[in-house]
């Protein structure tokens, strides 16, 4: 993984009703290290849904948790000298398994929906939204500048896993 990328699997304390689980604490330092969150946002995509490529340039860090549906999220190193440079990251959650994944906003990322049905995700950030001036810089989502490095290839969002 990319420094800084961590994904940690969420606790579900099932019973008769259903489940309870804690989808962040600020205790968990080995996730957040200093960050605290201090907004949260709720994004719900339609099936086959690409929405990248962006980052943050000025310290924000996403944590993201699927809640409905699964989501492929992809964090991309393109920072010159960097010794992960063109090194991309795919990470697939979804309900089946509950998990936080950290996405230190210096890295290109995005994600795409995946399956037949809509995916709902909760995100927490560590800086505030400026509407005005936000920290986002983007990219179209099919970027052909935005090359694998163990193939060579513009990334595909498309690429069948087993291909």
């Amino acid at each position: 993984m990319l420094a800084g990328v961590k994904v940690q699997d969420l606790m579900k304390s099932v019973d008769e009703r259903g489940f309870f689980a804690e989808i962040i604490r600020e205790d968990w330092k080995d996730l957040l290290g200093e960050d605290r969150i201090v907004q949260a946002n709720l994004s719900f995509s339609y099936p086959g849904m690409i929405r990248g490529w962006h980052r943050h340039n000025r310290g924000q860090v996403d944590y993201f948790i699927v809640l409905k549906g699964s989501m492929k999220i992809c964090a991309y190193d393109d920072k010159p000298g960097s010794p992960t440079k063109g090194q991309l990251d795919e990470i697939v959650a979804g309900e089946e398994r509950l998990q936080v994944v950290r996405i230190p906003g210096h890295y290109w990322h995005g994600t795409k929906t995946l399956g037949d049905k809509p995916s709902l995700t909760v995100y927490g950030v560590n800086r505030m939204y400026n509407v005005k001036n936000p920290d986002e810089e983007r990219r179209p989502w099919n970027d052909s500048s935005i090359v694998e490095r163990k193939s060579g290839k513009p990334y595909d969002w498309n690429k069948l896993p087993h291909k």
